[in-house]
């Protein structure tokens, strides 16, 4: 059984940083991917990172590259991820997602997972 926990969340004034940790348990060995999405009151839930865990390729959302850096452990059983210069629109709930890799899984958006995290919140104040 598939299990995501994420923590991490918190408050952070404009310009801060926050770590997110999403550790995992019950994936298989090889051949999944991994990603941080998140959701606004009101909005869709959008993909900000993710990563293929073999090949640790990642892949970004053109709002957070170069300020937010998606990263695993050696083990694999714990995904990051790294956020600096936070902007109020980062305000959201952040989830953790995984599911086997599939051929263009990052552009598949959130159908391309089928395990979610309960979510962590982030809040940045201007």
């Amino acid at each position: 059984q598939v299990q995501l926990v994420e923590s991490g969340g918190g408050s952070v004034q404009a310009g801060g940083s926050l770590r997110l940790s999403c550790a995992a348990s019950g994936l298989p060995s090889s051949g999944y991917c991994m990603a941080w999405f998140r959701q606004a009151p009101g909005k869709e839930r959008e993909g900000v990172a993710g990563i293929n865990t073999d090949t640790t390729k990642t892949a970004y959302a053109d709002s957070v590259k170069g300020r937010f850096t998606i990263s695993q452990d050696n083990a694999k059983n714990t995904l990051y991820l790294q956020m600096n210069r936070l902007k109020p629109e980062d305000t959201a709930m952040y989830y953790c997602a995984a599911d086997r890799c599939r051929v263009g899984w990052w552009l598949m958006g959130r159908e391309a997972f089928g395990y979610w995290g309960q979510g962590t919140q982030v809040t940045v104040s201007s």
